[in-house]
């Protein structure tokens, strides 16, 4: 070969300086293939890494280097008309090369390795499908045909699938695959590009090195208060994660009481694992924001803050150092704090930028807390995904949670607790109280009038409306706890709370159920709108969280009643109706923890779709998968509102700057902050009404009043948000 072909140039730099072809695809496809070999898939990722940029070589692509010299065309599949198409060709050479079934497979990780994984047929996703790039491919390979059958010489020949790989989850291979590609070539072409800067990724001190620190802080921990009826139990749980950390096993259940220190008992057991069965990292899932930031900073007190990598969209970037916002791209730190949505949402993604992490999950241990919060409507695939995660790709998965939810087609964890229920009734901390007549509803006047009569009293309600109609009729000094608060202001006044509560000053809280999930406060006496069971649990845990009136002999008490309206259709209500169906069984005792276990049973059976719809798009016609079809529909949370920023201390500032000169990762990550969702329908009444307005195409912020008691003053003005917007 006599003619030199580029991959990229090098702003500033002279031709002589510029990365050669033949270095990019031979240095990705090493990479690529390092990546997946904990999954054994060496060659397959190595002959994907040599594929992916053979369109390179069109002359085109040549000539577009020298005259923009030192833009790259990383955006060309998806900006259309002025870039040069150099994905295509790969994925035709590959069609020549291995025949269809391979072929097919080496195509979608060509031809989306800028783009995303395509869907395979044209009707649903048009001249962005697999059918229609193969066309277009054949056309650049023709131009290039001469240098491509040089290059190609280095494509291993004659592999076979690895004997784990089976049609029903063939797609998430390929995307486990597609993720060392895209790693790789975003590393490479970093290093090239970065060359004069300093080096910021990486450099992460060893899982075995972060289990010393956290061993010395238990160590420390422990020695506090031994005596204490609830610090022998707690220390009982963390000696069985220790010892469990022993077992082989990739699915472990961790059944825990709330207030029984599952967060540093499940890390404990994730530590001892990682180095006894060398495991790689270890990938800490939380299903909301509101509660992760809560979590890392427990964690990060004790491993050290820089050794936390933070993967949500709550972050607050003054808190993101070089190191952590790379670490985040593609998860290669050694503890990772993410939500569900990232976490499924990636697993079953299509861009790039969400797929490159996924080779980093393999060999890692996962805690997925408060699992009986994963959506119904995607329990099928969330739960196809943790078996395969686990059967084939070395994923240790931890199930934690006070309800452990009985996951139809799950394979059978081991619990690492022996007798759940014999610890149940150690760390029993609460009665619940159920109303007598299910048929009775109370009014807010009566409710209100039961909540004045404690100093300390926390009340759950279904819907923001609730919380705004029972807030309203307590007295001066009650505090509101919505999601028509910004994070940064709920954050605020879980503090005030926590602080109140710390000082034993007289305290009546409303609240939507967002302070169920994993909010650290103890409540003498919590009252329940009438729910789901888990959702009552959940609640209970905030009453007598540390067990002090258990000193005097006392339980607290969590009171359950009918508000004066059942909770809104759909899942909510499904719940409320299975917990009603469970009390007229004369044989269930819904105070025993193995009644959730009838529960989650009875529930999943009420939910009409649980995402069997993923298994058309991805499994049934195996190699024509429909990739991006199906990663559109999965979202973790509706996309049914729309974020509004609001006025609340510093945020003005980051609004003006949004309006001056666009989004940036900053002022979006900090106005993050500062947004509140309200539905579809409400925004357009707010709209027409001139109460919003557009800081940027598509960024919108609220104009109305923004009240410190209660947030976004909706209600006072006579509208019905929607009832499912908790």
């Amino acid at each position: 070969m006599t003619k030199e072909y580029y991959a990229h140039s090098i702003e500033g730099k002279p031709i002589s300086e510029w990365q050669l072809l033949e270095d990019h695809l031979e240095n990705v496809a090493e990479m690529a293939s390092l990546f997946s070999a904990s999954f054994l898939s060496s060659d397959w990722a190595f002959n994907a890494g040599c594929l992916h940029d053979l369109g390179k070589a069109a002359d085109e692509f040549q000539a577009y280097l020298l005259r923009e010299n030192g833009l790259d065309d990383s955006e060309y599949d998806t900006t259309g008309a002025g870039r040069i198409n150099h994905s295509s060709a790969g994925a035709a050479f590959a069609l020549n090369c291995f025949g269809t079934l391979q072929g097919l497979i080496y195509a979608y990780l060509a031809s989306g390795h800028h783009a995303g994984l395509p869907d395979y047929y044209s009707s649903d996703t048009g001249r962005a499908a697999l059918e229609f790039r193969l066309d277009e491919g054949e056309k650049n390979l023709a131009r290039i045909r001469l240098i491509a059958d040089e290059f190609g010489k280095h494509i291993r020949p004659d592999i076979q699938l690895p004997s784990f790989v089976k049609q029903d989850h063939c797609h998430l291979w390929i995307r486990m695959v597609f993720s060392c590609l895209v790693d790789a070539d975003f590393l490479d072409t970093e290093k090239v590009m970065t060359q004069n800067n300093p080096k910021t990724r990486g450099e992460y001190p060893t899982v075995s090195e972060l289990k010393k620190l956290f061993d010395a802080h238990m160590a420390n921990m422990t020695q506090k208060n031994p005596e204490k009826i609830i610090n022998i139990i707690r220390n009982n749980i963390l000696s069985a994660c220790r010892s469990a950390a022993n077992n082989d096993s990739s699915l472990f259940s961790l059944s825990v009481p709330t207030g029984g220190g599952k967060t540093l008992s499940g890390m404990a057991f994730a530590l001892d694992h990682a180095e006894k069965k060398g495991k790689e990292r270890i990938i800490y899932v939380i299903p909301y924001t509101s509660i992760i930031e809560q979590t890392a900073k427990i964690l990060g007190d004790i491993l050290g803050v820089e050794n936390i990598v933070e993967h949500h969209s709550n972050l607050d970037p003054e808190k993101e150092t070089q190191r952590s916002r790379l670490a985040s791209e593609n998860w290669d730190g050694p503890v990772i704090v993410t939500t569900n949505v990232q976490f499924f949402e990636s697993l079953y993604a299509a861009k790039p930028g969400r797929c490159r992490k996924l080779h980093n999950l393999v060999n890692s241990v996962v805690i997925l807390d408060e699992a009986q919060l994963l959506p119904p409507s995607l329990l099928e695939p969330c739960v196809s995904i943790i078996n395969h995660l686990t059967r084939h790709y070395k994923v240790t998965m931890v199930l934690a949670t006070a309800t452990q939810p009985a996951l139809p087609g799950l394979d059978q964890p081991c619990e690492i607790i022996a007798n759940p229920v014999e610890l149940y009734e150690q760390l029993k901390r609460t009665q619940t109280v159920f109303p007598q007549d299910l048929n009775a509803r109370s009014t807010w006047e009566e409710i209100a009038e039961n909540l004045k009569k404690h100093d300390q009293v926390l009340c759950v309600v279904n819907t923001r409306r609730d919380c705004y109609e029972l807030f309203r009729l307590m007295p001066e000094g009650t505090i509101h706890l919505s999601a028509l608060m910004c994070g940064e202001h709920r954050s605020v006044i879980i503090q005030k709370i926590k602080q109140d509560l710390d000082n034993g000053v007289p305290l009546r809280v409303i609240s939507t159920q967002l302070v169920e999930a994993g909010v650290d406060i103890d409540f003498p006496v919590v009252y329940r709108a009438f729910a789901g069971l888990d959702s009552i649990a959940q609640a209970g845990g905030r009453c007598n969280r540390e067990g002090k009136l258990n000193q005097t002999g006392e339980l607290g008490r969590v009171h359950v009643f009918s508000p004066p309206k059942p909770a809104p259709g759909g899942l909510l209500r499904k719940g409320e109706d299975t917990t009603k169906e469970l009390m007229c069984l004369p044989e269930v005792d819904l105070q025993h923890p193995e009644a959730f276990t009838r529960y989650f049973s009875l529930f999943y059976s009420r939910v009409n779709n649980t995402g069997s719809q993923f298994k058309d798009w991805l499994v049934k016609d195996v190699p024509h998968i429909h990739f991006r079809t199906a990663a559109r529909s999965f979202k973790m949370i509706e996309e049914s509102s729309q974020p509004l920023f609001v006025k609340y201390k510093g945020s003005e500032s980051w609004m003006d700057e949004l309006r001056r000169i666009g989004p940036t990762r900053w002022n979006l990550r900090k106005l993050q902050r500062y947004s509140v969702n309200v539905s579809k329908t409400d925004f357009e009444k707010m709209n027409k009404k001139g109460m919003v307005e557009e800081l940027w195409p598509g960024f919108w912020a609220w104009l109305g009043p923004y009240d410190l008691d209660h947030g976004l003053d909706l209600f006072g003005r006579g509208w019905a948000p929607e009832d499912l917007m908790v």
